[in-house]
């Protein structure tokens, strides 16, 4: 496994917007980013967030991550896990790290109270 580097892509705000869109198209529930980069003890620059209602949805969206940011932006992750039971699919970016849950999993784990100091955005369903 190769040594993980912070700011190793340099277009992590795109790569961020990207994963963003994808879950849009993905139809994702509750899309949020949350910005770390003023957080001096954060492991990554940005958390990507969604739910979606069953392990097939869970599953589909974070295959569909994976498959847009390697065809469009040429960009793979540095680790990926979860897709086991699809339940919290994790997708490390590095400098973006994407979650991908099942609903009450997300409620349980509750990431966005966890880094309440982060910079929150939340994108509508259209």
């Amino acid at each position: 496994m190769t040594e993980r580097v912070r700011h190793e892509i340099e277009q992590t705000e795109d790569v961020m917007l990207k994963v963003v869109e994808t879950m849009r198209e993905a139809k994702a529930n509750d899309i949020v980013s949350l910005d770390l980069r003023d957080i001096h003890t954060a492991v990554t620059d940005y958390f990507v967030i969604c739910h979606a209602q069953s392990k097939t949805q869970v599953e589909a969206i974070a295959d569909k991550i994976i498959d847009k940011l390697r065809d469009e932006m040429h960009v793979k992750p540095y680790h990926s896990e979860g897709f086991e039971n699809a339940e919290w699919i994790l997708i490390d970016y590095i400098d973006v790290i994407v979650h991908v849950f099942l609903e009450p999993k997300r409620e349980f784990y509750n990431i966005e109270g966890l880094w309440a100091d982060a910079k929150c955005e939340r994108y509508d369903e259209d």
